[in-house]
């Protein structure tokens, strides 16, 4: 039985995923990865650069797994399957870049909010760059692609891109979803998300 990995979005908050994380069968095991130095986990003296905190989440796959990322955490997933090929099972990326570059989608700017309402996170991971565009043809896994069709900061236009870049993806659309649809409809999501797990 494969593990499923959770990875949350730039807030790093681990609970957001409980909605969903309750509605999937219980034989699954369950990993969900905390960001040293966000959301009320302490700091690591050794984590002071956005390489660095993908280093650290990437080493935390340490078995065959299927990863669910959101938003941010996409980003975590994509870098894990490039260089954990093998323990990557498959992919659900929900509302993410995915490491392409985000210029001609008109999203709405999340970083100013953003760091108005997380005052002690650090600059570096405001201000990162990540560039995967090129390696996403490479990626062989089934990817289960979910996106919100009222999301501003990852626009269904984001999700049909990946689409098409990615060889082995489905791309599925929340209706009413915004950037939170994974929290906000958990019981719709987890659908898709059974579904998609029952084949490995």
């Amino acid at each position: 039985m494969n593990n499923l990995v959770f990875l949350p979005g730039a807030s790093g908050n681990i609970q957001f995923w409980n909605p969903l994380i309750a509605q999937i069968p219980e034989p699954y095991t369950k990993q969900v990865i905390a960001y040293p130095g966000f959301h009320g986990v302490a700091a690591h003296p050794d984590i002071n650069s956005f390489d660095d905190l993908t280093d650290y989440v990437v080493a935390q796959i340490q078995q065959p797994s299927i990863l669910i990322a959101q938003s941010m955490g996409g980003i975590f997933a994509i870098a894990a399957t490039l260089q954990k090929t093998d323990l990557v099972k498959g992919l659900v990326l929900m509302a993410t870049s995915g490491g392409i570059n985000l210029d001609p989608f008109q999203v709405q700017d999340w970083r100013q909010a953003y760091q108005q309402e997380y005052l002690q996170y650090p600059d570096w991971f405001i201000t990162a760059k990540v560039d995967y565009e090129a390696q996403l043809a490479h990626i062989q896994q089934q990817v289960l692609l979910l996106w919100g069709d009222q999301d501003l900061i990852s626009p269904v236009a984001v999700g049909q891109h990946l689409h098409h870049i990615l060889k082995n993806s489905e791309l599925y659309v929340i209706q009413g979803g915004e950037h939170n649809f994974a929290e906000q409809y958990a019981s719709e999501v987890a659908i898709y998300v059974n579904d998609f797990i029952k084949q490995f």
